[in-house]
């Protein structure tokens, strides 16, 4: 086995800690060539679909590439922004903001990087150019507050996976789950308040998971116990009833029996019972994206009014709310500890005469050009 070659390296280089926000991922544009080849990437991660690769892969790829990318690429497109992908831009919003969060309570020696699972800027891709900046410590938080083999842990896979080539390792650390997190849970009650504040309080409050197969649970993942926590942390801090919310879970695929309630029924349900509003939100999604804007938004929406429904309301995911960013920092210290995530005034001094020398380069550069 070869090791990737390691960068250069100077005595005296101040070494860095990192976090890297992971997220699931998402096409580079709302078109049929990147859906697909976004889809083939996702769909042939074997945490994400458990069937016999053989089999799989003549599904994969004589059935659902060909047919659904353009339909995919259509729903994407209807969610897109001037900005790009909606997932993507608030990722890396989300993670400048939370480099500032770290630096306001001390820790400016940490550097903040957000990587895809699926897509780019590829996990490996982020990994090396850490390395090569001098990181000598990283942190791996995922944009999923509640395990599952299906998302956490195929991020785990794919850093093991890219560190087997590297001869020279940094120490490694990871955020399994925040699903319960005092900060995670506060930060979701003050959005659906300030969403009730503004614009009253519904008949019933759904809270739509992702769905993944039952036999997940079946087979021992803990997904679906921590998103039933998750509800219950949540219902409890804003004094809910168990009859004025409900569970779901959402995005079935296939012919097997997936977690359920399922979302889309139950919205119609409630439509046929006389509940006249009803919000949703999305707990589990950290960051808006195609589930939420298109799936939730627009067709829940359209599913729950068909059924007699009158007024349907989404309330946004987290994305850079001050009190997720506030939420973040803490989760993301919290696994820092015992690391020297802040400089000496000696370590700040050298960093700034780099950045000094480096626009100066750029500038140089500029001149001749």
């Amino acid at each position: 086995m070869s090791f990737q070659k390691e960068p250069p390296y100077t005595h005296g280089t101040v070494s860095r800690s990192a976090i890297v926000l992971v997220n699931l991922g998402t096409p580079d544009a709302p078109t049929r060539s990147a859906v697909r080849r976004y889809l083939k990437e996702f769909l042939s991660d074997p945490r994400v679909v458990e069937i016999p690769r053989a089999v799989w892969w003549c599904i994969l790829n004589l059935i659902i590439l060909p047919f659904r990318s353009g339909q995919s690429a259509k729903k994407y497109a209807s969610i897109w922004s001037r900005e790009g992908s909606p997932l993507k831009v608030h990722t890396q919003r989300q993670a400048e903001a939370l480099f500032g969060a770290l630096a306001e309570r001390g820790h400016d020696g940490v550097t903040v990087a957000m990587a895809m699972r699926y897509g780019s800027p590829s996990l490996p891709e982020v990994l090396a150019k850490l390395k090569a900046d001098g990181c000598e410590r990283v942190a791996i938080l995922p944009a999923y507050p509640q395990y599952s083999g299906t998302t956490t842990g195929s991020i785990y896979d794919a850093v093991f996976d890219h560190y087997r080539a590297v001869r020279n390792l940094p120490e490694l650390r990871f955020v399994r789950n925040y699903h319960d997190h005092e900060a995670y849970i506060r930060a979701l009650e003050h959005s659906v308040l300030a969403h009730w504040e503004a614009h009253g309080r519904p008949d019933q409050l759904l809270l739509s998971f992702h769905g993944v197969p039952k036999r997940t649970l079946l087979l021992g993942d803990p997904y679906h116990c921590e998103c039933l926590k998750t509800a219950r942390l949540l219902a409890a801090r804003l004094k809910l009833t168990p009859q004025q919310y409900v569970v779901t879970f959402q995005s079935r695929f296939g012919k097997a029996e997936w977690l359920q309630p399922y979302t889309a029924p139950t919205l119609q349900q409630l439509a046929r019972d006389g509940v006249k509003r009803v919000d949703v939100i999305c707990p589990g999604f950290t960051s808006d994206c195609l589930e939420t804007l298109e799936e939730i938004a627009m067709e829940a929406r359209h599913d729950f009014e068909a059924a007699g429904g009158e007024v349907f309301h989404y309330i946004p995911c987290l994305n850079e709310s001050p009190d997720w960013i506030a939420g973040l920092a803490e989760i993301a210290e919290q696994h820092m500890i015992g690391w020297p995530t802040m400089m000496t005034p000696a370590q700040r001094e050298a960093v700034k005469k780099d950045a000094e020398l480096g626009r100066e380069a750029a500038l140089r550069l500029g001149a001749s050009a």
